[in-house]
C-alpha cells in the first residue's frame, strides 16, 4: 500500500497529495530562489501519476520559456515548478508539505549559481545545471 503525503498553501485553499516521491533536490539556481525569496529551495519530484491538486487550482506563472510555476492565488504561497526538460514530472516545495521533515535531500542542483555566502557543509552531491532525473 502507497503512503499519501500531503501539503498546502498558507491559507490553505490550495491543497495537494502526493503518493510516490522519486527525489527530493535542494535547488539553487536564480529563478527558484527569487520565486521563493529564500537563498535556496527544497523540492520533490513526483511522476504526475502519482500526485493531484485536493483543493482549489492554483496560479499559473510561465517564469521562462518552458518552465511553469504555481502559487496561491489568495496567499500567494510557491507550490511548484515544472519544467519541459523533465516532462512527466512535478517539482513540489518541501517546505508546502504538512510533514516536510519526512523529506531529506537527495542532493544539490545548479550548485553553480548558489549564493556565496551560504555555507553548505553536508556531503550530498553538487551537480552543476537543474537536472538530476
Amino acid at each position: 500500500m502507497t503512503e499519501t503525503h500531503r501539503g498546502r498553501c498558507l491559507c490553505k485553499a490550495v491543497s495537494f497529495e502526493i503518493d510516490i516521491p522519486e527525489t527530493c533536490v535542494n535547488c539553487h539556481c536564480e529563478s527558484c530562489r527569487r520565486q521563493c525569496s529564500s537563498p535556496m529551495t527544497t523540492y520533490i519530484g513526483v511522476l504526475d501519476k502519482n500526485w493531484r491538486w485536493t483543493g482549489e487550482i492554483p496560479k499559473t506563472y510561465r517564469s521562462s520559456p518552458g518552465v511553469e510555476r504555481t502559487f496561491c492565488g489568495q496567499c500567494g504561497t510557491p507550490l511548484s515548478f515544472r519544467s519541459e526538460r523533465m516532462s512527466g514530472v512535478m517539482h513540489l516545495y518541501v517546505a508546502a508539505m504538512e510533514e516536510p521533515e519526512r523529506f531529506r535531500p537527495q542532493l544539490h542542483v545548479a550548485y553553480e549559481e548558489k549564493l556565496s555566502w551560504l555555507t553548505i557543509e553536508d556531503d550530498l552531491p553538487k551537480r552543476n545545471g537543474p537536472e538530476y532525473l
